[in-house]
Formats: structure tokens, C-alpha cells, sequence
């Protein structure tokens, strides 16, 4: 974020400096979710459960720089028109899918407090929070469409990453399934 403001205040940004922070502000949520998501498996490699203290944190500082990647399309790239996102909504397929996924991580953001967990229950809260695997698949898919064939290698990236991830967590979901029925 630094880097960026410090781009911006000395005329470091391209000629296209709202293109330029949507694009740094959604890279940095994509990378920030996959952080978050690299904790659990890393700490069932490691055992370094401290690790799980930041998770929220990192969850956090992701939908903080969604805020900014959508703020700026709302506000420098559509000036606040809802008929004219709306219309962007339906049809361009890459702004449905990050929509999507935005509205997804809402009720994330909102229920990131110890009292929230409190309030939903442990379970119910987790079984909420697992709505982060859609997102993230969204954003990934967002980015995707969003660069239309151009260079597919950086949001391929990013897939293969969550590809791993999400398969580290296979034994985990299994085990707990088979305890369920145990």
C-alpha cells in the first residue's frame, strides 16, 4: 500500500493511474486470501499453531484491499453509477464473478470479531467462514476473464496456488468426515 501511495503522489502510476490501483489493490486481495488460506495447512505441516492468531488479521487486510479495488471502480472508474454498474454487473462476466465474490467476503468482514464467533457458535461460524474458498475461486476467476487470454500465466499462478491449497485440506475434510461417523 506504501508503494503504492508513494506511486501515486510522485507520478509513478502509468498514464492510466485508476487502472493501476484497481489492478494493485486486486492482485494484493487475491495474494492476501491465499495467505489466509496457506495457515492452516502450514500449520498442520509445522505445528506452529501461534500461525492461526493471524488469520483473521490477514482475512482482514484482504477484504480491506477488495474495499479499495472495488471503491475505485465505483468511485474514479463509474462515478457512483449504479445504473451503469449494474449494467457492468450483467454484462461482463469477469465484474459478475468479482462481484460475486465481494459480496461473499461482506459477511466474512462483519463476522471477524471474537464476538461475532461468540454470538454464531464455533461451528456455525466456521461453516460461514468456508464461504472464503468460493470467493477466492471468484477472484481468481475475475482475474481470469478480467485479462482475456492477454497473459494467463500470473492468474494460472494464482490458481495453481489455491489448487495446492485446497488439496492440503483434502485429508483434514476427510478425517473430520470420517469422525462425524464414527
Amino acid at each position: 500500500m506504501a508503494v503504492l501511495l508513494w506511486r501515486a503522489f510522485t507520478g509513478g502510476l502509468s498514464v492510466n493511474p485508476i487502472a493501476d490501483i484497481t489492478d494493485v489493490a486486486g492482485i494484493w486481495t487475491l495474494r492476501f486470501l491465499l495467505i489466509g488460506l496457506t495457515i492452516t495447512p502450514l500449520r498442520r505441516l509445522t505445528g506452529w499453531n501461534s500461525l492461526i492468531r493471524y488469520r483473521r488479521m490477514i482475512g482482514l487486510v484482504a477484504f480491506a484491499y477488495l474495499c479499495l479495488h472495488f471503491c475505485t471502480y465505483l468511485v474514479f472508474d463509474q462515478f457512483f453509477d449504479v445504473a451503469a454498474i449494474w449494467d457492468d454487473v450483467a454484462k461482463r462476466r469477469y465484474i459478475t464473478a468479482g462481484f460475486a465474490g465481494f459480496v461473499l467476503l461482506i459477511p466474512l468482514a462483519v463476522t471477524s470479531t471474537t464476538g461475532w464467533i461468540r454470538r454464531l457458535g464455533g461451528r456455525r461460524w466456521a461453516r460461514l467462514h468456508r464461504l472464503v474458498y468460493v470467493a477466492t475461486a471468484l477472484g481468481i476467476v475475475h482475474f481470469t476473464w478480467q485479462v482475456r487470454g492477454a497473459d494467463l500465466r500470473e492468474p494460472l499462478a494464482y490458481a495453481a496456488v489455491f489448487a495446492v491449497l485446497l488439496a492440503a485440506r483434502v485429508p483434514g475434510w476427510l478425517n473430520a468426515r470420517a469422525a462425524r461417523r464414527a
